[in-house]
């Protein structure tokens, strides 16, 4: 393939602000459920003792280094970046009726700065944190308060950056809190099938109002959902095991069927009563439903296998999200799949789905970098990763998809979320700090960054065809 991306596509990075942010009291942030998750979000929550140690505290420092981290964005070639928002840094306990004033200006430096070097904002509002307080008062989304909650906290990050931000995501990967309730919804882990889906009902109501206020304030702006795109393949040709992979696909396509089309779909309506769920939807929930997404993101990073005969199934090797091991592909450190053309398969699919514009705002390679004798970090196997990935990308283009854009994750090192290592470094950006919070965090331009770069100036000519 020789092609070329659209003019308008938007090539960039993606990262979260409890990954990279640090400064986690500066300025009258409150904690967030990030703050007690010092080892990930599968980890266990740990209230901080005088004198504990978490990653997250300071993680890489870009509260402080925005305009060194930003200055290399640029000079990547960055058209966007997707950031997010704390929300415990707008409304440090999250019920607040008044926003505070300095987490606002912080946001504003950022933005100044992405304005300066021409960077379109890509912003989520919630990205695996949320206030502290919400989840230790009100047992997190499974309260309705929330939605007025998070309703007043959108309108205020609308009216406040909207003639500069003209993209924005509500819940970054909603699905995941079928796996992980407590790090991006506050609900209890434990909790039964009523509370978590009565809280995820609350999530999506919402992310509905969340849309209606950005429709009505900024007119001209553009607002998604976002999924964690993890498609299910049938481990045989069987067909319970086909269909096991249609019901397991439904899990995390609910999610975009209810904020796509406007209502739930009739298999939720089966498996709720079949799991004796019984949703609290009032009218006006139905009602602020109907106001639906202008287009759909999702992160990507692996496919799984299902099979009804599990002595046929293996399992992965990662711990955060057991999936069916797919015999044909190969995995990562972290024993996460690598299946670039899962990734043309996932966009064919939503597109086919939903008709709405799609944007990839997560996709990168995890994996352990090497500093060489000469200073250098040769990283050919997140080079390799990436144009794998991209090239699907260019086909599913041409497939006829309509593709908005794709910011790898993250351009930079970071915290991992579900590790909260820095040895998993997804960056094409090196930043020296270890495991440990040791080192300086001097920033060091890896092989994948001048890779990337040509990428970009290129509009994807550069990529190559996947090796046999």
């Amino acid at each position: 393939m020789s092609f070329r991306f659209p003019d308008v596509f938007l090539w960039g990075g993606a990262t979260a602000a409890n990954q990279i942010e640090g400064a986690h009291t500066a300025d009258g942030k409150g904690l967030s459920t990030s703050d007690i998750q010092p080892f990930g979000s599968f980890g266990e929550l740990k209230y901080r003792q005088d004198g504990d140690f978490n990653i997250k505290d300071i993680a890489i420092d870009f509260y402080h280094r925005y305009p060194q981290d930003i200055e290399l964005f640029s000079e990547l070639g960055f058209t966007c970046f997707r950031l997010s928002i704390a929300w415990s840094r707008i409304f440090p306990k999250g019920d607040e009726l008044e926003p505070n004033e300095l987490g606002l200006a912080y946001y504003d430096r950022i933005f100044d700065e992405l304005e300066k070097h021409g960077i379109t904002p890509v912003v989520t509002l919630s990205h695996y944190e949320m206030p502290l307080h919400l989840a230790e008062s009100y047992d997190g989304w499974t309260s309705r308060e929330l939605i007025k909650f998070f309703e007043r906290y959108a309108t205020a990050v609308f009216s406040r950056f909207g003639h500069r931000v003209k993209y924005w995501l509500t819940f970054n990967e909603i699905n995941a809190t079928l796996h992980e309730s407590f790090t991006g919804a506050g609900i209890p882990r434990g909790s039964d099938a009523q509370a978590l889906y009565q809280g995820i009902h609350h999530q999506l109501v919402a992310s509905a109002k969340a849309v209606k206020a950005c429709h009505e304030l900024l007119p001209d702006a553009k607002i998604g959902n976002m999924m964690l795109g993890a498609i299910q393949y049938a481990l045989t040709s069987h067909p319970d095991d086909v269909f096991e992979a249609v019901q397991q696909n439904r899990e995390w396509l609910f999610f975009g069927d209810v904020q796509s089309r406007g209502y739930y779909p009739g298999y939720m309506t089966r498996k709720f009563k079949e799991m004796g769920v019984v949703l609290n939807i009032t009218d006006e929930d139905k009602e602020a439903l109907k106001e639906t997404v202008d287009f759909i993101s999702f992160s990507y990073y692996m496919t799984g296998c299902v099979s009804v005969q599990n002595e046929n199934l293996e399992m992965t090797d990662e711990e955060a999200f057991k999936m069916g091991s797919n015999p044909y592909l190969e995995s990562t450190d972290w024993g996460w799949q690598i299946d670039p053309k899962g990734l043309r398969i996932v966009l064919n699919l939503l597109y086919d789905r939903y008709q709405k514009p799609l944007f990839i705002v997560e996709n990168g390679l995890g994996a352990t970098d090497i500093i060489n004798e000469s200073g250098e970090i040769e990283d050919d196997d997140r080079i390799q990763y990436l144009n794998d990935h991209l090239y699907q990308v260019g086909e599913a283009l041409q497939d006829g998809v309509e593709i908005m854009g794709y910011t790898c994750w993250g351009p930079i090192d970071l915290v991992s979320a579900s590790t909260a290592q820095m040895s998993k470094r997804y960056g094409l950006i090196y930043v020296d700090r270890d495991n440990d919070g040791q080192g300086t965090l001097n920033r060091l331009k890896k092989k994948s960054f001048y890779w990337y770069q040509n990428v970009i100036q290129t509009n994807g000519e550069a990529l190559t065809p996947p090796k046999a």
